[in-house]
Order: structure tokens, then sequence, then C-alpha cells
């Protein structure tokens, strides 16, 4: 009798945890239902639009037949009413035929916005209501230039994307090592891999597709190195002509969500003038010096911008410069000038990302005050004196870890930011926690922590300009 009792509670348990589920499901459906009339979705106007449509052509249709087919529908209308009331009264009639009438609505659109979501987000877990809002969301998000490259530029632009979708990515062209080195030297083609880099960060398309274009052959005869992101677009840029093009064909593939623009869209090497007065040339040699860098150039000198970069910058409302190497990925952007000058006469909010920890032989013992200072240094260099990014960003207390010792083993040390001198000088300053607590081969900053602080300095700079 117990044994039986128990199974007796244990279907009674089911069946109450199903109803609850069953109701559960049908108010959130419903829910979800209404969360189409939401503002913002650009739903409602033309849900309204077609009615008025409908509605119109019915009229029209009716006037050009001189009103028969209204008397008809009239007449029929009324007959099968009389039929209906004789049988029903109208108390209970009205109610029965308004809900088969929502029911109807219902069906019609849950079924019409179900087939329209396998179309266009086939993923199962994603509802189109909610993709639509986030879109309506992103696209009127502020417009933010990023400039840099190597993996901090991808990093910020992983984060970015979740605040925008006006975002354009200002890339340096300069590297001259690895896949892209060699790309460059037997194809003559700009290098491709921080350009694939940031199109990958910005990508919307199936993750396996993003995968297949990061995925680095590790064997084969002329493959081994070598990412099929570099193969693809460098194939690309010599159908097309140029780089900038095969981006913008590339983008379209990954669906990216914004743009990615090279800094020049001319062939440029990267030289270095050192503390001993000695030049060194290619972005690969400057990277590993272990002499302080005074200077940097590049040859051809004063590279003409593209269109679009200037037109991105003009159109900026918040323009970042950073995190990455200072000499091989910062700087060279700023050896355009027509991208300095556009910077110049942008007056919207312009913040520098400081790098977490200092690069061996490029930054040994710079704080970010030397950071800031070496980029203004450079622009000295070409007759710019006036300051263009006074708005910093750093990391805060950095936390003892091994890997920071493991850095410092290295040669590297944590770029220190003495936020009470720098405050002093005339920069305004944040300090947040920008670099991830998992446990990780690398110090980089955390792509979800840096866009969330960087989209905080910029409301808090909105607010104060």
């Amino acid at each position: 009798m117990k044994i039986e009792k128990k199974r007796k509670r244990k279907k009674f348990k089911r069946t109450i945890s199903g109803i609850r589920k069953s109701n559960y499901e049908i108010m959130n459906r419903f829910l979800r239902i209404l969360s189409w009339l939401l503002p913002g979705l650009v739903i409602k106007r033309w849900m309204i639009t077609s009615g008025v449509g409908v509605i119109t052509s019915l009229l029209g249709i009716a006037i050009w037949t001189n009103l028969g087919p209204l008397y008809w529908l009239i007449e029929i209308f009324f007959w099968v009413m009389n039929s209906i009331t004789s049988i029903l009264p109208i108390s209970l009639l009205g109610p029965i035929i308004l809900f088969i009438g929502i029911l109807l609505i219902g069906v019609g659109q849950n079924r019409s916005i179900n087939s329209i979501q396998k179309a266009l987000v086939p993923q199962k877990d994603t509802f189109l209501v909610d993709a639509l809002r986030v879109k309506s969301k992103l696209s009127k998000g502020p417009n933010i230039v990023a400039i840099g490259g190597g993996t901090g530029l991808s990093t910020l632009l992983k984060g970015l994307k979740n605040y925008s979708s006006n975002i354009s990515a200002i890339v340096t062209v300069t590297d001259d090592g690895g896949s892209s080195g060699v790309l460059r030297k037997q194809l003559g083609v700009q290098p491709p891999g921080d350009i694939r880099n940031c199109l990958a960060a910005l990508s919307n398309e199936e993750p396996m597709l993003t995968r297949l274009f990061q995925y680095r052959f590790s064997r084969g005869d002329g493959l081994e190195g070598h990412t099929f992101g570099n193969l693809f677009l460098s194939a690309l840029t010599t159908i097309t002509g140029s780089l900038e093009k095969a981006v913008q064909a590339s983008s379209k593939v990954l669906s990216v969500q914004g743009q990615v623009i090279p800094a020049t869209g001319i062939d440029v090497m990267l030289w270095a003038e050192l503390d001993t007065g000695e030049k060194i040339f290619g972005e690969s040699l400057i990277s590993k010096s272990k002499i302080p860098i005074n200077r940097i150039g590049c040859i051809p000198e004063n590279p003409p911008a593209l269109p679009a970069a200037i037109e991105s910058i003009r159109e900026a409302d918040l323009i970042v410069l950073g995190p990455g190497s200072l000499f091989t990925s910062l700087l060279p952007n700023l050896l355009v000038p027509e991208i300095v000058e556009a910077l110049l006469k942008n007056e919207s909010p312009k913040i520098y990302i400081s790098n977490l920890m200092t690069q061996p032989g490029e930054t040994d013992g710079l704080d970010v005050l030397q950071h800031i200072k070496s980029i203004e240094r450079q622009l000295l260099n070409f007759g710019v004196n006036t300051r263009i990014f006074n708005s910093i960003l750093s990391q805060g207390e950095f936390e003892r870890s091994s890997l920071i010792d493991y850095y410092r083993s290295r040669g590297a040390e944590p770029v220190i930011c003495n936020k009470g001198r720098l405050i002093s000088d005339g920069y305004y300053v944040l300090q947040a926690p920008l670099y991830s607590k998992r446990i990780t081969p690398t110090l980089r900053h955390d792509s979800r922590r840096l866009a969330r602080a960087v989209i905080a300095m910029y409301r808090r700079l909105k607010r104060i300009s």
C-alpha cells in the first residue's frame, strides 16, 4: 500500500509539474508575441500600414465595381448573423467569435514569425524578436572608431560590438613577420594578419566559419604557419586589386558588424631610430630591439589614408587608441598625416587605453605617462604640438599572481599608472579592472571588461563636456 501511495504521489507531482510547465510555456509565448509591440523594433508602424493598405484596396475595388460587392457582403453578413443569433444568444456568440478571431490572429502571427525565424535566425535558442531588439539597440549605439593593431585591437572590438554596430576599426598594415610577412614578400600584398583578426572579432556569422577564417595550418609544404584567413584575404586582394576591396568582400562573407579599414592603401615599411642614433628597418626587428626607441617613421613617408578611414573619423562620436604595442601597432597609424589631421578636427572624446605590461626592448620601464608622452613626442616630430588623446583608461591595482611573476621573469613589468601626476598634467584618468581573472597562458585584456570600461568612460566624458 505504501509503495502504491508513493507512486500515486510521484505521478500527481509529475502531472502538476507538467501543468505548470505547460502554463509557463503558454505565458512565455504570449509575452513574446506582445514583445513585438515594444518600441524601437519598427514593426507596429508597418503592421498598421499593411492594415490600412488592405482596407484601402478593398475600398478601391468596391468603388471600381460601383459598390456592388459591398452591398452583397453586407447582405451576406446580416443573413449569417441572423441565422447564428437565432441559434445562440448574442451575449454568448460575441465572446465566442471574439475568441476565435484572436486565436486565429495569434496562430497566424506565430506561424509567420516561426517561418521567418527559421530563415533568418536558425539557432534554436535565439528568438527573432530578441535578435531584432538587440539589432535595434546596437544600431543606436555611438559611432566608434578604434585605432591600433595586433591582438589588443581585436580584443577591444570583441567587447565593443556588444554596445554598438557603428564600429570602424582602423588597422596598421606594417607587419612583416610570420604568415603576413611571407605573403607580403611572395605575393606583393599588404599584410593581412591584423585585418584578419579584426574581421573575426567583429564577425556575426556562424562560429564555425569564423574558426575556419582563423585556422592556422600546422603542416603542409608552403602552407605550414599560414592561416586560412590570410590566404583568403591575399587571394581576394589579387582578384579585387586592393586590400580595401578584399576586406569589404570578406566583411560580407563574415557578416561583420561595422567596418575594418586599413590605415593606408599602399605598401609601407616601418623604421625606428634608436637612442644610439642607429636605424633599424621592419616591424619584426623593431619589436625585438633591446635598445630604447627614440622615434619611428615609414618608407615611403606620409602615406595617403583611405577615404573610408577619414570619413569614419570625421563622423565618430568616440575615438579609441589602443591597447597594443606602442611603436609597432599604435604609432604606425599616426604616421599617416591625413589620419592625424582628421583626429585634430574631431572634437569628440578620444581615449588612450594603456597596455597591461611593458614589452621588453620596446617599452622597458615606461609607465602610463611615458607611454602617452611618447605618442605626443612622435606627433611633435610631424609638427603637431596639440594634445590629441587627453583621456586615459588604465588597469587599476594588479593582484599578485604567478602569471605576473612569469612576465617579470621574461623582462616585463606592469605598466604603472600614476593617476595623481596624470590628473595634475591635465589628463582625465579612469582606472578599472581590465584583465581577466580566468587562468590563461598570457595576461590579456578581458574584452567584456575593457569594452564596459570604455563605454562608461565615454558616457562620463559626454556628461562633463
